[in-house]
């Protein structure tokens, strides 16, 4: 393999996992408040949809992104209100959402199916994108990409050297114990999963407005899903997060590549192997000893009832 095709390949892998990285970073800070969201691919859905909508008729792809990532805080605020004062269950709740978000996308951006617009553009960093190999991998890429760097760098801060970040940490091992020691259980809890929709919607709108600017029905392809896996392979760790979601990337376009080498080998078969991946972490997601073994909030998937 030479250098150019390793270098073709890195860069895909980024653009690829992004969309993962941003949706897994949401879920992430989410599933260590407790929650456990499964609404992600609807969320995203309707974030994908929304900024493509919002881009189209205002001609501002930062106003898009910005329609996009209020509509995943309010269809997870929905999730917030059943699973968390109705206290309905979480995973039951979760799918439910993915169900309402795929549907409801589809009807509002049915007149939109098959449009364009004019995305992102890739933005050339000075001076850095001339380091050999390296720049051309990591800085010239489109202001999300960028900005989901950003956004990892300061969930990592928050979550591991912040006092907000051991509340979260407290409230997900045992809301009971937080709870009687003052913390504001619902409160964290509601901000984890709204931080959780925007940043779902953040995905979407890199789907539609950067990643292929256009929208079509299920464009998301269960991305969703794959970040869900993806924070169960990290162990809740930032750091591994980021290494997975670009892994899942090469995996991703793996597929290509190998038609692009001449290997006989099913592109079928290989398109599937990151969702056998994630179908297996789902089978083991609601396992306690798994849990304990991958340092998973002891509370993950559970209400919380003050009154208890």
């Amino acid at each position: 393999m030479d250098n150019e095709l390793l270098l073709q390949i890195l860069t895909a892998a980024i653009k690829t996992g992004t969309p993962l990285l941003l949706v897994a970073l949401g879920e992430m800070v989410c599933e260590k408040s407790g929650v456990l969201n499964l609404g992600q691919e609807g969320m995203m859905l309707m974030g994908a949809v929304c900024g493509f909508i919002a881009a189209a008729t205002s001609g501002s792809l930062i106003f898009g992104v910005l329609m996009a990532m209020l509509a995943g805080m309010l269809m997870s605020l929905l999730f917030g209100v059943i699973s968390m004062h109705l206290k309905a269950n979480q995973v039951a709740t979760g799918l439910a959402l993915t169900i309402f978000g795929t549907g409801l996308s589809a009807f509002i951006g049915s007149t939109y199916v098959g449009q364009t617009v004019k995305g992102f553009h890739a933005i050339v960093v000075p001076v850095l994108s001339n380091i050999p190999f390296l720049g051309s991998i990591l800085f010239k890429h489109d202001p999300l990409i960028y900005l989901s760097w950003l956004i990892t760098i300061a969930v990592g801060l928050f979550c591991t050297k912040t006092r907000g970040g051991l509340i979260l940490r407290a409230v997900g091992e045992n809301p009971y114990n937080a709870n009687a020691i003052g913390l504001p259980v619902m409160k964290v809890r509601y901000m984890a999963i709204l931080f959780g929709g925007a940043m779902a919607g953040l995905a979407g709108s890199y789907m539609s407005l950067a990643y292929t600017p256009m929208w079509m029905e299920n464009m998301t392809g269960g991305r969703g899903w794959i970040a869900l896996a993806l924070v169960v392979f990290s162990s809740w760790k930032t750091k591994n997060l980021v290494l997975g979601a670009y892994l899942f990337g090469i995996a991703s376009i793996m597929h290509l590549v190998l038609q692009g080498l001449g290997m006989k080998i099913s592109p079928n078969l290989l398109a599937m192997l990151p969702y056998l991946a994630t179908l297996i972490v789902m089978i083991f997601i609601g396992s306690n000893r798994m849990k304990e073994k991958l340092s998973a909030p002891m509370s993950l998937g559970q209400t919380f009832d003050s009154r208890v």
